[in-house]
């Protein structure tokens, strides 16, 4: 993780209503570059509308953000992304008409991955075809097993919820958002996809998590915000948020939060 004391990104007082009722009210926080954000809280808190405020799939009703100082809010997805801000969904948007593998020859022949030379920046992309089965197989596609080759209509969830971190590294980004990555997958899933996302933390990407998986969360992330009725409660380590009462009232009830913490 980064030493650097000035944010990659910066969220400052982001509001969002929705016919007057707050989605959002005034959250702040900050990402460093290096690191692992997890946030949490019940469902209907906030956490995928500040995604989507995050990577401008929604126009915020107040505040700010913040990419390497500069400000990024209004701006349209593409361009967002063009910087380096990627995304996974919480319900998966992969091409299902296409094999796996084309998935990512669309975000390959994006500007930003010309510009950079696609993950790690290796500067001439090649043949896509044969790149993009590269990325698929850094992140579980066995080449030879013909997943790759496969629709993404007849994928598992397993395969699909890579296949949408792989379409993120496609784009070389330095910010991924990954919307409840574990979700929907098996315990042997996720225990592959836990040092997976490690990896990814080591080769210097910045990631935020959004997750109900708390003790795979608790493994990775190095700081933990919770969000309730659109507001922040607190933030800190693991086990800071679970100590506090109003986290406790608002998320578990006190006998959950001692059985995650027991075993995070």
């Amino acid at each position: 993780m980064s030493t650097s004391t000035t944010p990659l990104l910066q969220i400052n007082q982001v509001t969002k209503t929705f016919g007057g009722i707050f989605a959002l009210n005034e959250v702040s926080f900050d990402l460093h570059e290096g690191e692992i954000l997890g946030i949490i809280g019940p469902n209907g808190s906030g956490k995928t509308t500040m995604v989507n405020c995050i990577t401008g799939f929604i126009e915020l009703s107040a505040g700010e953000v913040r990419y390497r100082g500069k400000q990024i809010s209004g701006k349209p997805p593409h361009k967002i992304a063009d910087m380096g801000i990627t995304r996974t969904f919480q319900i998966m948007r992969p091409y299902y008409s296409l094999p796996a593998y084309k998935n990512l020859v669309i975000p390959l022949f994006s500007p930003r991955a010309k510009r950079t030379g696609g993950w790690r920046g290796g500067g001439k992309l090649g043949d896509r075809n044969t790149v993009s089965i590269d990325i698929l197989e850094e992140l579980g596609f066995e080449r030879e097993s013909f997943v790759p080759y496969k629709k993404a209509s007849n994928l598992p969830t397993g395969y699909l919820k890579r296949l949408e971190l792989a379409r993120c590294l496609a784009l070389n980004p330095k910010i991924i958002i990954c919307d409840e990555v574990f979700s929907g997958l098996s315990m042997s899933e996720i225990a592959s996809m836990v040092p997976l996302v490690e990896r990814l933390q080591m080769e210097g990407i910045t990631l935020i998590m959004i997750e109900h998986r708390l003790r795979e969360l608790f493994q990775v992330a190095n700081r933990i915000m919770v969000l309730n009725f659109g507001e922040k409660l607190i933030e800190g380590t693991a086990e800071e948020v679970m100590a506090d009462e109003r986290v406790k009232e608002a998320y578990f009830g006190s006998e959950e939060v001692e059985e995650v913490m027991a075993h995070a």
